[in-house]
């Protein structure tokens, strides 16, 4: 056995380095998901080997445990269907399709229904894309597995497996249920070989795991190594997979896009109502007043008069126009190979400041990668190579035999895949094995016949074969094993000599993307913090996450349970992380329910079975390219294409989409409220009332219009938005009161100082209300002066052709259609749209104005509930110039400084980590 080794912080028995593999482990790090069997279950584990359970026992515990398998709960379709006609909207507009059926309006009638279909069809057809998550988990297990029962190795489905049933593992299965292993092949002889397996879609590990007699194998993962007897120690929803299951079951997000569109519609429905019942009284006590009674008639023709009234103020169209905006931004995003699942995740999207990825085929290519060598000084990093393949087994399907393999290949001048090393044959070959710690070869000079020996192997075995040891060799190995990265030695001897001589040491490393480092950098750029969750070692993920520049605060998920800690001091601990290691899925579940519970909307990246269950708890969840079906399916965005990348796009459309949205937002409730001011006022005050065609026409045909919004220019936010609810109504009442200003000034000098008779009245009325609050939309879509930002032309064409539409039948009197609506001729049409215009501009000056009053004297941080309550950004605010210089200061520090502390650095003093909204 060799001799101890030392290390810089102290020292190390060989036996903590051992693995199966001729890797290094770094020493100090307890075992991932320590997972022990109840001791009630132990009676049920004492199974003869090669006897197996008999059928009655079988029986029994199936009663007892259930069947492998998970129960999925079926959602009922037409239910669903009939759950998005539910909402204070939907609620108000089927009170409406009922009072125009009434009314016999059916005109009405018909628009609102097809309105309330049209939004329900939408919602159902978006959402019944995602298939059941819950499904896919059930698709990754094992279909068939070979157990004994009653003497007889057989092959039976694997839903019927059952507590203390032994299964026969070997090379490429699939773990049907938890299991321990027995330290027994087949036959019931001891096992030759510790299995590997390859459990990375479950718990995030870049490597196959040795397991030995004794230690559990989960249900799903996959056998890459070796062959033994295992007993069932747990079935289907009991399963490591099955409490994966059961997360996703439990996880429910309330829908943040909806609460928007709640919050919208309550307070305008809430208003309108007020008004409308307040109306309907006036009248009824007037007609009282007149005729000294009122019949039933009377009451009829006042609902009729109304419910118009109602239908013209309330957003019908507000869901519609949201949704197709929406759908438009996805149509955008699969173009760039990002699949929107469910719609609202683009909107959603936008909001998001915390970043969570998974680094194991996330952040990383899951592939062992040979990185820098330590060479020993009378040999090179070629030499290093050269010998490390010519001791290596051909055709091996080891991780570590392909990565030495594919390293050589790729990086040495003299090695082919096809024709081996040029210039050297192998005689003689011993592989690796778990005894030796490492693989030998004789190698024969095809040029000079000379023969020499070479060695590959477990670091600290192969030092041991030099005489005397190699010092700075052992401290590259603890170095190498401090750092995270696996480590291999390799030796050879001289012509006809015993001695050995160190070559080096590889070290391997599962690397970064390519793409990782600058996508990261760009998510900070955009205001989003992100934070690496891995099942991998602490040590593997802080090497991992300094090389990403991301910094190398990385807690053990032992963190997260700290008993001694409140969960506030664990939320800012996982706010100011730089990511967690050694989790479980429950583990990347709380970290984004912490998050979330702090105000932060937060998206979760993954690719595995572990991150199914945190990718549908985040507010947008993403699966990557080659995700497991279970991801797909817990996730609301699937990227087609690989590395983070084209999270970026997802996010600049996001950030446009949301801006569109909110531009609609404004502008339809600042109309909403200048109408109902209007329409309230002078129906009491002047006895006026608009002719019902009027009315409809100018809801129906303007939210038409702005269908086209989904096509605007906006500028892209550099940082996560949000909707400020309390600034968007206050706005809105002031862009509303000052739009009603003008209304009545239009009326009374229409009526009172020109002398208009009362069916041109209505029809300029019609054009004003149908052109004022409509040329508004130009403003709302800036939150500064409108100049800015010019429009997109197809949206000012549709805009203004709406009014040139309104025009037309204004001046023509709707050709002759009804007698209340009278022709107003082109010159005072043209002169009310290009007042309409004026007021467009000076309503403009006013939107900026009240802009800075809500800001600077009235904002109380009123957001959505979910948002944050005050501003917790992790950094003092910076102005984009501070941020530029502060940026160039530390580029020249980097060239000084090493990489990990620029990194850091530069984050800590960027406004691009953790930002309020």
């Amino acid at each position: 056995m060799p001799p101890e080794i030392t290390a810089n912080r102290g020292k190390a028995t060989i036996e903590e380095y051992e693995e199966s593999t001729p890797l290094t482990t770094p020493p100090g790090e307890p075992q991932n998901f320590p997972d022990e069997v109840p001791a009630h279950l132990e009676p049920y584990l004492q199974t003869p080997p090669t006897q197996g359970l008999s059928e009655d026992q079988v029986a029994d515990r199936q009663a007892r445990f259930g069947r492998n398998e998970f129960k999925e709960k079926k959602r009922n379709k037409i239910l669903h269907f009939l759950w998005f006609f539910t909402g204070p909207i939907s609620y108000l507009m089927e009170v409406s399709v009922i009072l125009t059926a009434v009314t016999q309006d059916w005109i009405n009638f018909g628009i609102i229904l097809g309105l309330l279909i049209a939004n329900a069809v939408i919602g159902y057809i978006e959402e019944a894309r995602a298939d059941s998550a819950v499904a896919a988990l059930k698709s990754s297990l094992a279909m068939t597995s070979r157990c004994y029962r009653s003497g007889r190795l057989i092959e039976i489905n694997s839903v019927e497996l059952v507590v203390g049933d032994i299964l026969a593992l070997r090379l490429g299965d699939i773990v049907p249920a938890d299991a321990r292993l027995l330290g027994l092949d087949s036959t019931g002889a001891p096992a030759q070989t510790n299995l590997q397996v390859d459990q990375s879609a479950l718990t995030g590990e870049s490597l196959p795991v040795k397991k030995q007699q004794g230690d559990l194998v989960y249900s799903s993962c996959v056998i890459k190594q070796g062959q033994q007897l295992a007993i069932v120690v747990r079935t289907g929803p009991d399963t490591f997979i099955g409490r994966t299951a059961n997360l996703i079951n439990v996880t429910t997000t309330p829908g943040h896009f909806q609460r928007v569109i709640n919050y919208i519609g309550n307070f305008l429905i809430i208003i309108t109502l007020i008004l409308a019942c307040v109306l309907f009284i006036y009248d009824l006590v007037e007609l009282r007043v007149l005729n000294g009674s009122v019949t039933g008639e009377n009451v009829l023709d006042t609902l009729k008069e109304v419910v118009v009234i109602t239908i013209a103020a309330i957003p019908v169209g507000l869901p519609t126009v949201m949704s197709v905006t929406m759908a438009v931004g996805a149509k955008e995003l699969a173009k760039r190979q990002v699949i929107i699942k469910r719609l609202t995740a683009v909107e959603e999207l936008s909001a998001v400041s915390i970043l969570c990825t998974d680094k194991t085929g996330t952040l990383t290519l899951n592939e062992l990668t040979f990185d820098e060598p330590y060479v020993s000084s009378q040999y090179q990093k070629d030499d290093v190579l050269l010998y490390a393949y010519l001791a290596s087994e051909s055709g091996a399907q080891d991780p570590i035999e392909t990565a030495v393999r594919s390293a050589a290949e790729k990086l040495h001048p003299n090695v082919d895949s096809s024709q081996g090393v040029l210039g050297y044959t192998v005689s003689e070959f011993t592989p690796f094995n778990p005894v030796d710690k490492m693989s030998f070869a004789t190698v024969e000079e095809l040029g000079t016949r000379k023969k020499f020996r070479v060695a590959k192997g477990a670091p600290q075995v192969i030092i041991a074969l030099i005489s005397g040891g190699d010092g700075q060799a052992e401290e590259a190995v603890t170095t190498f094993a401090h750092r995270g990265l696996r480590s291999l030695g390799v030796a050879r001897t001289q012509e006809g000599s015993e001695n050995w001589e160190l070559v080096g040491l590889m070290s391997l490393i599962d690397p970064p993307r390519p793409d990782s480092a600058a996508t990261i950098s760009e998510c900070e750029h955009y205001g989003l913090s992100v934070k690496m969750i891995t099942g991998d070692q602490s040590i593997i993920a802080q090497e991992v996450a300094v090389r990403l520049g991301m910094g190398s605060l990385i807690f053990d998920a032992d963190h997260l349970v700290d008993p001694n800690k409140s969960e506030d001091e664990i939320t800012d601990d996982c706010l100011r992380a730089d990511g967690f290691a050694r989790v479980i899925p429950e583990h990347k579940y709380r970290v984004v329910e912490l998050l979330q519970n702090r105000g932060y909307f937060v998206a979760m990246t993954g690719d595995g079975v572990n991150d199914a269950a945190a990718l549908k708890k985040a507010n947008v969840g993403i699966a990557v390219h080659g995700s497991t079906d279970a991801a797909r399916s817990a996730s609301d965005i699937v990227l087609l294409s690989s590395g983070l990348s084209p999270i970026i796009e997802g996010i600049k459309m996001s950030r446009i989409i949301f801006q569109r949205l909110r531009s609609y937002a404004l502008y339809r409730i600042t109309s909403t409220i200048h109408f109902l001011i209007f329409i309230f006022i002078v129906t009491i005050a002047e006895d006026w009332s608009m002719p019902p065609i009027l009315l409809i026409l100018v809801s129906v045909l303007n939210d038409a219009a702005t269908l086209i919004m989904a096509l605007d220019n906006v500028q892209i936010s550099p940082l996560p938005e949000a909707w400020k609810l309390g600034r968007l109504v206050f706005l809105s009442c002031m862009l509303g009161i000052f739009l009603s200003f003008f209304s009545f000034a239009h009326f009374y000098i229409f009526r009172d100082v020109i002398g208009t008779e009362p069916p041109e009245l209505s029809t300029i009325m019609y054009l004003h209300i149908s052109s004022a609050p409509h040329f508004v939309i130009f403003s709302t879509r800036l939150e500064t002066f409108c100049w800015r930002n010019i429009p997109a032309w197809p949206f000012t064409v549709v805009v203004l052709g709406t009014q040139v539409i309104a025009l037309i039948l204004s001046v023509y009197g709707f050709f002759g259609y009804d007698a209340n609506i009278g022709s107003i001729g082109w010159p005072r049409g043209l002169i009310i749209l290009a007042i309409s215009l004026v007021t467009f501009l000076l309503l403009d000056i006013v939107k900026v104005l009240m802009i800075q009053v809500w800001d600077k004297y009235l904002d109380k941080r009123n957001r959505l509930p979910g948002a944050p309550k005050k501003r917790t950004s992790l950094l003092p605010w910076r102005s984009k110039h501070q941020l530029g210089d502060r940026a160039q200061e530390f580029q020249k520090r980097h060239e000084l400084h090493s990489r990990a502390g620029y990194d850091r650095a530069l984050r800590r003093e960027s406004v691009s980590s953790v930002q309020s909204y």
